[in-house]
């Protein structure tokens, strides 16, 4: 008895010995809490978030796959850090060190915070504002729009930490401010490009592939760019365009478009005789009638021309891309020479009768 008392007497001295200003006693409790809190997020990581992944592979949402992502995502660091500030609260260190460690769990806490927020931001922009775009779209704009999250985050971020570690960031947020508008106002043309990529990604006046014409220039859109649109022209060269002038202008996207109608004047000669002549909206109907891609509209006698009867041929072509147009016009129009030559009808070409008058 004697004996126990002596050692639990010699246990207690060695627990209230003080070691770097704390107790061993305090130190041990602050170790186990250290420990305690580490095997106890990693056993979270593992068993829980492992049982919350299976659950969300059996269903077809996908915020729950990204949410799953996002906590698996969370370094090693954060686990540690966190477990060393909770066992840094059962002890007492200098000024200096507590502001240490205070400062590494705000600089951890917030880096972490601003990776998942990148990650749900650009998740849910790409899901819900870019769903429909295809994949080569959604990759470039997405790109974008990560520098962009980035640097805001990362800017916010770092004001916070500097408030949080007892700095004055009043001064620090005026001169962010005065500077951010003397950049914007050193390029605001290349901020108006941009602001005007972000007008085309969005509103989709057009896309890449769609045939465009913006006042002088025409062509296939190849790249919708930060500050420029490149377009191919119909003779094979390269047209750039600032964003901001394409969303300033009148543009008329011709991949759009449903149906095109088609006027067209078709003449035959004077001594075409009347039967034939009545002829004509018959022939052009049975012709424009089998194709694929054409509607007709009407077909008239317009008028008497100079040196021909013309006719007027009105049509839609059902279609928006230019060279099924183009073969839509050619079979009709093939189609109105073999029939007029069945028919016996000539088109007409431009003649002139000369009279001379003997005295």
């Amino acid at each position: 008895m004697v004996e126990y008392i002596e050692i639990m007497t010699q246990y207690k001295e060695i627990l209230s010995r003080q070691l770097i200003g704390n107790s061993v006693q305090d130190w041990l409790i602050a170790i186990a809490c250290f420990l305690g809190a580490y095997i106890a997020l990693h056993i979270f990581r593992r068993v829980v978030i492992g049982k919350i992944t299976k659950i969300a592979k059996r269903t077809s949402f996908k915020a729950d796959d990204a949410i799953i992502q996002m906590l698996e995502g969370i370094s090693g660091l954060f686990y540690f850090t966190a477990s060393l500030f909770i066992a840094s609260r059962f002890v007492s260190f200098s000024e200096i060190i507590e502001k240490v460690i205070y400062g590494l769990f705000v600089v951890v806490i917030v880096y972490e915070v601003i990776r998942i927020l990148e990650r749900v931001i650009l998740f849910f922009v790409v899901m819900f504002w870019m769903g429909d775009r295809n994949e080569s779209e959604k990759e470039h704009m997405s790109h974008i729009l990560q520098v962009i999250i980035k640097i805001a985050l990362w800017t916010i971020g770092a004001i916070l930490v500097l408030s949080n570690l007892g700095f004055d960031v009043t001064s620090l947020v005026a001169s962010l401010g005065v500077g951010g508008i003397a950049i914007a106002l050193a390029v605001q043309n290349i901020l108006g490009d941009m602001f005007s990529s972000f007008s085309i990604y969005f509103d989709q006046p057009f896309r890449v592939g769609d045939f465009i014409v913006v006042g002088d220039h025409m062509g296939t859109v190849k790249k919708i760019g930060l500050k420029t649109t490149r377009i191919e022209a119909l003779q094979g060269e390269e047209i750039v365009i600032s964003n901001a002038e394409l969303t300033s202008s009148r543009v008329r996207n011709f991949k759009q478009m449903q149906k095109r109608r088609i006027p067209f004047v078709v003449g035959v000669t004077y001594d075409t005789p009347k039967n034939k002549l009545e002829k004509i909206p018959a022939i052009v109907k049975s012709i424009i009638d089998p194709v694929e891609n054409a509607e007709l509209d009407r077909v008239h006698l317009k008028e008497f021309g100079d040196s021909s009867i013309n006719f007027e041929i009105v049509f839609y072509a059902l279609t928006g891309d230019y060279a099924e147009y183009m073969n839509t016009r050619q079979e009709i129009n093939l189609g109105l020479v073999g029939e007029f030559e069945k028919e016996g009808i000539e088109f007409a070409f431009p003649t002139q009768t000369l009279h001379v008058v003997k005295d």
